[in-house]
Parts: structure tokens; C-alpha cells; sequence
């Protein structure tokens, strides 16, 4: 078992990557505004709180204050995820701006986000090309993340029972009932799964998505006991997918694929967070403790996180999953960084 001297300090090296050794490259460009950065930003927030770093909370007043034009670009779901910082940061500076900012891009999210016909919010993004009637798992943590917090910040139940509607909506279309995991998208016109890839960083966005959306809005709104049955469903399905190293396939039922970084970092925090709920239980300690180290072996002596697949969209074939090059990401760096940090602070609690 790692100590907690040991943990700190590769949570650190993680951090460190991420901001002192920016580039202007897609994968490690933390100065700019959408789901990339997004990600890296809140990962340094939950090492910020969870490690009780104020210089990484400093970082992100910061970075805000650089990055903040960036935000007036386009609405696109994809690029909600760095608004999951604002409340917090509102919290620690009582800046209007932040809440003023949050509840206008709450509100764009309940009135004008654009919607599949089954309600649930369609995958838009930043590039220029459309995914009409599609519902990505991704958008849970790049967007309803930030709803929820956003629905505790300010106690408004709308935005909670938004988020709980949305939570459930992409879990009844995208849980496979026979694995209990989840398929990467789903096209409500054509009613499949399209390449039907049960994708691994698509389970670790939703699994690690879940409980922390679930602390946020339990005291808003009620919680649907639904939810916390399919993210059980959702962990045991994973867990049979895993691999003796303790990493996942890049499409976890092909075994044959490469092993990813990325999502067996957001999958073991995923487990970590729930364990925190009281929604698993011990026997996913082992499970834990084999990710953990599977994934510590990728971080190269400088912080580097090796091994992360590039950004991928709903693929044409399960084939085409495996053909995604990896590169440093800060998606990879940051899921990481939340699995350090979540494993300090519950060193010799929830894994061993």
C-alpha cells in the first residue's frame, strides 16, 4: 500500500505538469476555453480541496482572471466544464462575477442547450461539425457536473432537478443491461448505440460523475434510489472488464485493445467517491489498489501521465477505438490527479 508522503508527492509532480509545462499544443493547452482544459481545471480544484493546496486554488483564481474573455465564445455542452470551478471559487472570493456568470450559463442550459428528443442534452461541441439527436456520456461530467453544483451554491431546485433528469435520462439510454456498463453514445433518431463500443473513459466520466453529482444536489432535491442502483449496476459491470495489470482495455470488452490510462484513473476514482457514499462496499479495495498502482506506472519521473488515449467521438466501428494515438492530455493528467488526491485522503480508509 502507497503511504501518504508517496501519494502527495506524485499528486504533485501531476499537478506541476499541468501548469508549469503548458504548451499551446490541443492536449496540454491549458489557456483556452472548452472541454479539455475544463477537465484539467477541475481536477486541480478537487487536488486543491481534497490535498488542502491554496496554490492550486490560487492557480485557479488566476486562471479565471487570464481565461475569462474565452468564455464568451459560443455555447456549446462541450465547453460547460470549466464553469464547474465558479462556484467554489465564488465561495472563497464572494466575486459577483462568478455568480453572475454561473446562473447565466445555468440558465442557457435549462432554456436555450440543445435537446435530443428524449429531452437529454445533445453532445454540441466547438469544432464544426454537428452530432444531431446524439446523447454522449461524456456530457455528464463536462456539463450536468456543473448544474449540480451550481443548483447547491445558490439552493434553487431547479437546477438540481435538472441535473437529476439529465443524470437519468443518459443512464437509461446508454446502461447495457447485459454488463451493466455503459455504451459510448446513443442516436435518439435512429434509436442504437451506433458502433455499440462500450468505451472505457466514457464509464469513468459517468462513474466518477455520479456520486460527485449526488453530494451536491442530495440536499436540494430528492435522490432517485434508481440512480444509485445503476451506478452499482454500472461499478460491478466494470469491475468484471478489469484487467490483471488493474488498467482497462481503451474498449474495455476487448481485452486484446490497448490498455488506457485516462479511464482506469477516472474508474478507480469513480469507486473511490462512491466508497465515500457508502454505496460500495470494501470489496472493491483490491480493485482500487490494482488501478492505483496500474496507473502510477504510467507517470513518468517529470509528472507526465503516459499511455492516455487522444479526444475521441462516437467512432465509426469498435475497430477504430483502438486506432486513437495516445498523447499527454490534461484530461490525463487531471483524472490522475483527482485518483492521488482521492486515494491521500482516504489513504488506509477505502483501499488497502
Amino acid at each position: 500500500m502507497l503511504g501518504k508522503d508517496e501519494l502527495a508527492e506524485l499528486a504533485d509532480r501531476v499537478y506541476h505538469r499541468m501548469i508549469d509545462k503548458t504548451t499551446n499544443d490541443w492536449g496540454m493547452g491549458i489557456d483556452s476555453w472548452d472541454w479539455v482544459p475544463g477537465v484539467g481545471v477541475i481536477s486541480i480544484l478537487a487536488y486543491g480541496k481534497l490535498m488542502n493546496n491554496h496554490e492550486a486554488i490560487e492557480y485557479l483564481l488566476q486562471w479565471t482572471a487570464r481565461n475569462k474573455q474565452l468564455s464568451e465564445q459560443v455555447n456549446v455542452i462541450n465547453s460547460m466544464a470549466p464553469y464547474a470551478i465558479f462556484p467554489d471559487l465564488y465561495r472563497l472570493g464572494g466575486e459577483h462575477w462568478y455568480m453572475d456568470t454561473a446562473l447565466n450559463v445555468g440558465d442557457w442550459m435549462l432554456t436555450e442547450a440543445p435537446r435530443t428528443r428524449e429531452g437529454t442534452f445533445e453532445h454540441t461541441v466547438t469544432e464544426n461539425v454537428q452530432f444531431s439527436e446524439q446523447v454522449w456520456a461524456d456530457s455528464l461530467f463536462m456539463t450536468v457536473l456543473f448544474l449540480a453544483r451550481l443548483a447547491k451554491l445558490t439552493g434553487d431546485r431547479k437546477y438540481a432537478i435538472e441535473a437529476e433528469f439529465q443524470l437519468l435520462g443518459h443512464l437509461r439510454v446508454l446502461q447495457d443491461p447485459s454488463t451493466g456498463v455503459l455504451f459510448h453514445g446513443w442516436n435518439c433518431e435512429e434509436k442504437n448505440h451506433m458502433s455499440s463500443a462500450r468505451w472505457t473513459r466514457a464509464n469513468a466520466w459517468v462513474i466518477l460523475a455520479i456520486p460527485w453529482i449526488a453530494e451536491e444536489i442530495g440536499t436540494t432535491t430528492p435522490f432517485s434510489d434508481e440512480i444509485v442502483e445503476r451506478y452499482q449496476r454500472l461499478a460491478a459491470g466494470i469491475r468484471h472488464f478489469q484487467g490483471v495489470s488493474g488498467m482497462w482495455s481503451t474498449v474495455m470488452d476487448q481485452s486484446e485493445f490497448y490498455k488506457e490510462t485516462s479511464g482506469s484513473a477516472g474508474i478507480a476514482a469513480g469507486w473511490l467517491a462512491g466508497m465515500r457514499l457508502g454505496w460500495l462496499d470494501d470489496s472493491y479495495k483490491k480493485a482500487i489498489n490494482l488501478a492505483l498502482h496500474g496507473v502510477i506506472d504510467r507517470i513518468d519521473p517529470d509528472g507526465t501521465v503516459q499511455g492516455v488515449s487522444g479526444g475521441t467521438p462516437v467512432m465509426p466501428s469498435i475497430a477504430a477505438y483502438d486506432e486513437i494515438p495516445c498523447i499527454p492530455t490534461l484530461y490525463g493528467q487531471g483524472l490522475t490527479l483527482i485518483l492521488l488526491s482521492l486515494a491521500h485522503a482516504d489513504c488506509g480508509k477505502f483501499y488497502a
